[in-house]
């Protein structure tokens, strides 16, 4: 699912105010870390991560790794932080960052 330019100005407007959720530091993608970020989707659809790995190429590595295991789509990348959306139509609107 690939987003128009008006989709992702749109969610980046909504991710400007959000924190990160989750962090990937030195210990890479572990399975807690896929779970929470899985979980965190789920909840939320639109989130922002932060990735301190190093360089980088490892950093664009990790994040292309955690989309393609997440089926998650990258919105934006600035320095250390990403913004990734996962849609989920049974989402709570309660938790969901996306306006509904």
């Amino acid at each position: 699912m690939a987003l128009s330019n008006e989709q992702k100005k749109a969610y980046r407007s909504i991710g400007h105010t959000l924190n990160p959720i989750v962090t990937v530091a030195g210990n890479g993608l572990t399975e807690g870390v896929m779970e929470e970020l899985n979980r965190a989707l789920d909840d939320h659809e639109l989130i922002k991560i932060k990735v301190s790995v190093g360089d980088r190429e490892v950093k664009k590595a990790v994040i292309t790794e955690l989309v393609k295991k997440t089926g998650a789509e990258l919105v934006q990348q600035i320095g250390n932080t990403a913004l990734l959306l996962r849609r989920n139509p049974k989402a709570k609107p309660a938790l969901s960052n996306l306006q509904r």
